[in-house]
Parts: C-alpha cells; sequence; structure tokens
C-alpha cells in the first residue's frame, strides 16, 4: 500500500477542485445553469455521466431499418408537406440507394428549416424509427443538411448524452464536457487506488474508466453500459463506494474520540423491570440488549442501530437501556417523528415504568403554558429521569440535567440537524485525569424498516448493526390476498361480517382528494361511500390535513373500540397499536412499495385474533408492482421484503437518506453493486492503516465535507 503519495494525490484532488470558469466558452450565464445542477468543478463535470449513447459510426440502409431500434440514415429529401391538422406539422421524406423511404415528423420547427428540406437534399439523420400512416417514420430525428460534394465523416466513437442541466442546451454540455476532460491529469497523478487491486479485479484505472464512460469506442458493449455492469463503471463504483465508507469510519473515529458516561452499574434496575414485565423477552431481544449493555459499559459513546421488525419488541429492549442509565444517576430521552408514535411510546414507558419508581416525563408540542414550564424545569433538574417526545425535545429551550443515552425511533424520518440537536443536549465538557474532554451521551437508534445487509454495509458504516430478527410468541402470521378492486361489494360484506362479531378493520387510501390524473379511491370518497354501504357500522376517517387534536381523537376512540371501520391515509403506517384489529385493507396497493405495505400490513395481527391483509388493485398491474404484490403474498419476513425492495427501488427511498447523500451517489448502486462491498471493506481496513492520507484523499474526492452529518 503506497503511503508516500500525498504531494501527487494532492495535486490529482486540487484538479478534481479547478473551478469550471476556467474552461473557454462557460460564460456567466452556463456556471449559473451548471451551479443550479450541483455542477461547480471540473470534477462535476468528469462524474457527470452519459445516460446513454448514440451510434453514429455507421449508416443504416432505410430497407433495413428496425422498429424501436436507434440507427442513423442518409438520404435524399423526395416529398415535403407542411400541413396543420391539430397543431403544426413538417413531414420530410427521404429516400436511399436501398429503394425505401423514411418519414421525419416534426410538431415543433421554424420556416427556416422547412426551407433546410429542399427536394433533393442531402440529410443525414438519427432516431428511434416507429409505424406510421406511410412506413416507418421517426419523429423529431437529430439530423444535419450537408452539401451536395460534403464528405461527412462518421462518428469514430459513440456519441453521449448527459442528463439535461435546464437552461443549456445539450451541444454546449457536451463541448464543455470534452473541454474539462481534455484537462484530465495522467494517470499517475490522477490514481489513487493501488495497481495491485486493480489488477486483482480486472478494473481499468480512473483516468480509463472515465475516458471509456464519455467516449466509448464503437465497438464498445452497450448491453453492459446499460446494465451499468461495464469495468469502467464497476471502477468508478468501487472508488464512490470507497470514499463512502471511509467517510462514515471517519465519522465513527472522530466520535470515539469522544467520552461518554460509563454505565457500568449492577443492572438492578433493568431486572426488576425485567421482573414486572406481562411477557418474557424472546431470544433476539436478550441478545440485542446484552449487546447494548455492553457498549454502555464503555467509557466511549454507543453508536448502535437496533431494526427489527413490527412488533418484534424494540421498544422495551430501549427501556431496558434506559434503566442503566437511570440506574447510574443519569437521564434517557426517546424522540419519534410523529405524536402518535411518541406517545404510545410514553404509554408503553409509563406502564412499565412507573410501577418500579422510574419518572416519565412527556414532551411535544401541544404541552404548553405552565404544563410545558413544569416539564422544563424537571428536565433541567434531573427529576424526569426518561423523556419521552417529538422533535420538540430538540429544541434550544430544552436543558437536560445529565443525559446519557439519547434514543432515536424511526431516525431517518427526522432531519440530520434535529438527530444531532438531540445528541449535543449531553454534550458537556468532563475533567479526565489532567484534561478536560468532550462528553456525549451514548446513541441508540431504532428503526421499524428492516436494512437489507448489503444497505447496512453501506449506510450504516459508522453504526452497530443489531437484528431482533424473532417475534414474540403467539404472534399469529397475518395472511395476505391480492384482490381486484372489482371485487370491492365481496370485500365490503366481508368487513361488515367481522365488525359484526366486534372486530375492527383498517381502510387505507393512499390519496386524501380525488384526482382525475391518478386511478385512486381518495379517502374523503371511501368515507362517505362505506358510510352509506354500511351505516350500522361506526365509521370513522384520519388524514394528514386534519388537525392533531382531531386526528388524536379519532386514533384514541378506535384504540379503545369506539369505531368499527377506520378509514385513513397512509398517515397510520408508523405506531398504531391495536390488538382488536384484524383486517387491513389497502386500496390501490400497486401505487405503494413493499416497505411501506408491510409496515401497513403491521398494523394488524398485534393480537390473537387470526388476521388478514387484502391488498386491493387496480388492473392492469405493471412488472414492478406484481412482484411487489407477489412478494407480499408469499413472505411476511421483513428482513427478506427489505432485500426485495432494494432490488425493485434501490436504496433511496428505502433508507430515505437522501440528506446524508446516500442516495445521491453519481456512479454507484448499492442494488446491483452489492458484490464490490466486500473488497470496499477490505480495502478501507488497509487505507485507514497504512495510508490515511490517501483514505482523505479519497474522500475529499467523492464527498468533500457533505458527510460530517451522516453519522447523526
Amino acid at each position: 500500500m503506497p503511503a508516500a503519495r500525498s504531494d501527487t494525490t494532492r495535486s490529482a484532488v486540487s484538479a478534481f477542485d479547478q473551478p469550471i470558469g476556467r474552461l473557454p466558452g462557460a460564460g456567466p450565464r452556463a456556471l449559473e445553469k451548471l451551479a443550479a445542477r450541483g455542477l461547480a468543478t471540473l470534477q462535476d463535470l468528469w462524474l457527470h455521466l452519459p445516460l446513454r449513447y448514440e451510434d453514429r459510426t455507421t449508416l443504416t440502409p432505410i430497407r433495413d431499418l428496425q422498429p424501436g431500434v436507434p440507427a442513423q440514415v442518409e438520404g435524399r429529401v423526395e416529398a415535403v408537406e407542411r400541413g396543420f391538422r391539430y397543431r403544426p406539422l413538417l413531414r420530410v421524406a427521404i429516400g436511399d440507394d436501398s429503394q425505401a423511404t423514411l418519414v421525419l415528423r416534426f410538431f415543433h420547427f421554424r420556416s427556416q428549416q422547412v426551407n433546410q428540406f429542399r427536394v433533393g437534399a442531402r440529410v443525414r439523420c438519427y432516431g428511434t424509427p416507429r409505424p406510421g400512416q406511410h412506413g416507418l417514420e421517426i419523429v423529431h430525428p437529430s439530423y444535419r443538411v450537408l452539401g451536395d460534394d460534403e464528405e461527412a465523416a462518421l462518428g469514430a466513437q459513440l456519441d453521449p448524452v448527459y442528463p439535461a442541466v435546464e437552461g443549456l442546451g445539450p451541444a454546449t454540455l457536451r463541448k464543455l464536457i470534452g473541454q474539462a476532460l481534455d484537462k484530465l491529469p495522467d494517470e499517475a497523478a490522477l490514481e489513487l487506488l493501488p495497481a495491485g487491486l486493480l489488477r486483482e479485479l480486472r478494473l481499468p484505472s480512473l483516468r480509463s474508466a472515465l475516458l471509456a464512460m464519455h467516449r466509448p469506442e464503437r465497438d464498445a458493449d452497450l448491453a453492459a453500459l446499460a446494465a451499468g455492469t461495464h469495468p469502467a463503471q464497476r471502477r468508478l463504483a468501487l472508488e464512490e463506494l470507497l470514499a463512502h465508507h471511509l467517510s462514515l469510519r471517519r465519522q465513527r473515529i472522530a466520535m470515539q474520540k469522544h467520552r461518554a458516561p460509563a454505565l457500568a452499574g449492577k443492572g438492578a434496575l433493568a431486572r426488576k423491570l425485567q421482573d414486572t414485565l406481562p411477557f418474557r423477552l424472546t431470544n433476539a431481544q436478550q441478545r440485542v440488549f446484552a449487546q447494548i449493555r455492553d457498549d454502555l459499559a464503555r467509557p466511549v459513546p454507543m453508536l448502535r442501530l437496533v431494526q427489527g421488525d413490527v412488533g418484534s419488541g424494540k421498544t422495551v429492549v430501549a427501556a431496558l437501556a434506559a434503566m442503566l442509565a437511570v440506574e447510574s444517576g443519569k437521564q434517557a430521552a426517546l424522540a419519534a417523528p410523529t405524536e402518535l408514535l411518541a406517545e404510545q411510546h410514553l404509554n408503553n414507558l409509563r406502564a412499565w415504568l412507573e410501577p418500579i419508581g422510574v419518572r416519565v416525563a412527556w414532551l411535544a408540542g401541544k404541552v404548553t403554558g405552565k404544563a410545558r414550564a413544569a416539564v422544563l424545569a424537571d428536565v433541567a433538574s434531573g427529576a424526569a429521569q426518561v423523556v419521552v417526545g417529538t422533535h420538540a425535545l430538540m429544541q434550544e429551550a430544552v436543558v437536560f440535567h445529565d443525559l446519557a443515552l439519547a434514543i432515536v425511533d424511526e431516525q431517518h424520518r427526522f432531519g440530520v440537524h434535529q438527530r444531532l440537536a438531540l445528541r449535543d443536549k449531553g454534550a458537556v465538557l468532563r475533567q479526565a485525569q489532567d484534561e478536560r474532554v468532550s462528553s456525549v451521551p451514548h446513541q441508540l437508534v431504532m428503526t421499524a424498516t428492516p436494512i437489507p445487509r448489503t444497505l447496512a454495509m453501506a449506510a450504516y458504516a459508522d453504526l452497530d448493526v443489531s437484528a431482533i430478527d424473532e417475534l414474540p410468541p403467539g404472534r399469529t402470521p397475518v395472511q395476505t390476498v391480492a384482490l381486484s378492486a372489482e371485487k370491492r361489494p365481496e370485500l365490503i360484506e366481508r368487513i361488515r361480517a367481522a365488525c359484526t362479531e366486534g372486530r375492527q378493520a383498517y381502510w387505507v387510501c393512499t390519496l386524501i382528494d380525488e384526482s382525475e390524473e391518478v386511478v385512486a379511491q381518495a379517502a374523503q370518497t371511501t368515507f362517505e361511500q362505506l358510510s352509506a354501504s354500511m351505516p350500522e357500522l361506526r365509521i370513522a376517517l384520519v388524514h394528514g390535513r386534519m388537525k392533531a387534536a382531531e386526528k388524536q381523537a379519532t386514533m384514541r376512540a378506535f384504540k379503545h373500540g369506539d369505531v368499527d371501520l377506520l378509514v385513513a391515509t397512509t398517515v397510520i403506517e408508523v405506531g398504531v397499536d391495536v390488538p382488536n384489529a384484524s383486517l387491513m385493507i389497502v386500496e390501490n396497493a400497486e401505487r405503494l412499495g413493499l416497505a411501506q405495505l408491510h409496515q401497513l400490513r403491521g398494523r394488524v395481527g398485534r393480537g390473537a385474533a387470526a388476521s388478514t391483509c387484502v391488498l386491493l388493485y387496480q388492473p392492469p398491474l405493471s412488472q414492478m408492482a406484481k412482484q411487489r404484490l407477489a412478494t407480499m403474498r408469499e413472505t411476511n419476513d421483513g428482513f427478506v421484503i427489505a432485500e426485495k425492495d432494494l432490488e425493485l427501488r434501490g436504496p433511496g427511498e428505502l433508507l430515505g437518506t437522501r440528506q446524508t447523500g446516500l442516495a445521491g451517489f453519481r456512479v454507484a448502486d448499492l442494488s446491483r453493486d452489492a458484490g464490490l462491498l466486500p473488497q470496499v471493506h477490505q480495502l478501507a481496513d488497509r487505507l485507514l492503516a497504512e495510508a490515511p492520507d490517501l483514505a482523505d484523499c479519497i474522500v475529499a474526492r467523492w464527498v468533500g465535507g457533505a458527510a460530517r452529518y451522516a453519522s447523526a
């Protein structure tokens, strides 16, 4: 591993940082448009990779054209027709030596263009043929009118088509990227990865990879480029994944330079809690709590993610962890993203902790006036040992006496700054031997969205990951069926029967109001229709636009059994626990992702009764929707579902991490490039141990300063 390349690598990184303004032709207007797209340096242009390629290296005879297959042709204008049916229309017929004719059709054109297409003019054009009224036609081809004796050479390389930059023409963008590529440093100055590793993985150098992506040869493997499996793409993806992984590892190393209170008591309070619980912990809960307890006993901050399916018992594990803080005379805080979810945690924690003498405080937006002042005073004095709340916990007015454990539920639903704010609530300077060191609380992050192992490896390199992969005994698996919307009347009868027997049901809609553009039943309309169809049932409506108090009152009524059927939007996706609800209908299920469908299904099956989730869909189904519904029918395992969701949708929506940059990879795709992660981890270990300067250069090249919040 080269450790002494700092001058060379720094020059390579600085080349990446050169502003685009140094390129000829990059005027103020172009720079403004590029900056709006996030393109400011030569690096940004080098990594603004083509979406696809056009093959203008050959000419195809018109008679050999295939519908749907892009091609370049050359011929002479045989006829021109300008008309106006519903809008302006220009049709140009061209023919070639193959004795076949092709129609070029334009809907947007200028008078000068019409004048160019005189009969007999020589035209070269590129586009995708499709069947028309008079044989094949190309709509809005790119074209050039050639002089009669003009020698127009064919391209030597495939032409790149770049992601559009609003306000900047494709030719201008292509020219600027070409100029930026001309300034690529030589191979030795640019390369940061060891030559031996590249040989071992059969990958090209960075310079070769960039040139292969922007200027592929005419015989390049277009199928591999389209699939993202070309060696040049794999090379770039490897370094990008490595940079993100190193940045997260750096976060962890920096975080562990802080101190944290060592919560190394005897665990008497946690044992007391376990003894008074009305259930026994599962083996998975015991294993995860043991991991947390080991972390908390050390004087460095715990950074642990606990993931587990809906109903796997994450909250009780968090409560046990909080008892280790309380036993040491310190405080614990639990933040949830919605009042509904936070209130549910509050009710559980009060029921478990107050009987053993632990005081639980509640802090949310609706706690105001004297009540709020009293809670703030209790938090500041330490009288409130466990504090539960929403983002209100992170507000400036909230001052903890001695916060030792910060627990964040569904952490990806919080903004990055909010999570940092909660961590900073417990940050203090403590005297350690002869120096004052920064001390921060331990962090426990929980999520009910199981995260595929590959994604956790990439996205949470700064966290230790624990999985509660076992449901408590007595939970009956939910039966899942998919029904066409045509079966709606039969489904209504089924609901009537279930509710008459004393059970409760959810009917989830994906829109609040009717929309002409999307075929989806709106919650309001569905509520009115179901109320008219089943007047004997108590039916209520809840959606995100209702006032918080009204929403809470409706949810409480449902929880207490005063409502038979709850019509709702996906606002009930997280956090509602109604054991008597045994039927879940999801309208327009084809519009939701797997993770969301699985979360909704988790709202039922929480009691002893056999439960059913009905996925009501509007035919015809897309291929992806068919796969999603099939997966839901085949398995109740959230981890299996998460793997499939990653495969179908990619990482961005699954993690909700757009603000950390993980969803914004330029080249890498976590589902496609998962096979590179073992090499990424091994290489990161070697770089951090043997060449930390090199590691810094790789992070600076790909991530820059954007990673500082990723470990919040």
